[in-house]
């Protein structure tokens, strides 16, 4: 993907990290992302740091309406998170477009298997070609802390 990708004609969608509204992102997450609710400052801004992200901006404005991060080796594997979309924007596909253009970004990289959770997005997964998984038996995880 090109650090300047015009997915629509109101919102271009950015992998340029200097672009993003930190403040903003962490704001989204803690208040009102259920899977994220109390994330401190400090903790969005090492995630941050440690993943590749993704901004979608209003062209008129400039100001960011949507965010995904995706922890990646960039080489065989991709975890889609933080997928959040301001309230003002939703409803008209910028979602799906947002993980569509991180889709089509990682996957040139070679990259084979792209995950993600969700407790209430199946639908707009599924449009994108995301499936349960196959064999949810074999996954495992640890809740730390």
């Amino acid at each position: 993907m090109s650090d300047h990708d015009t997915s629509e004609r109101r919102h271009e969608i950015s992998s340029d990290p200097s672009r993003l509204d930190t403040a903003r992102i962490h704001h989204w997450l803690s208040t009102d992302a259920y899977w994220a609710l109390g994330r401190t400052p400090e903790q969005q801004e090492r995630a941050i740091a440690g993943s590749l992200n993704y901004g979608a901006y209003d062209l008129t404005s400039g100001e960011q309406v949507a965010y995904a991060r995706v922890v990646t080796d960039h080489a065989s594997f991709a975890w889609i998170c933080d997928v959040y979309v301001d309230r003002a924007a939703r409803g008209h596909g910028l979602g799906t477009r947002l993980v569509t253009a991180v889709r089509d970004h990682l996957t040139p990289l070679g990259v084979r298997r792209l995950m993600l959770a969700t407790k209430d997005a199946h639908g707009m997964y599924a449009k994108i070609g995301f499936t349960p998984l196959e064999a949810p038996d074999m996954w495992m995880s640890l809740e730390a802390g």
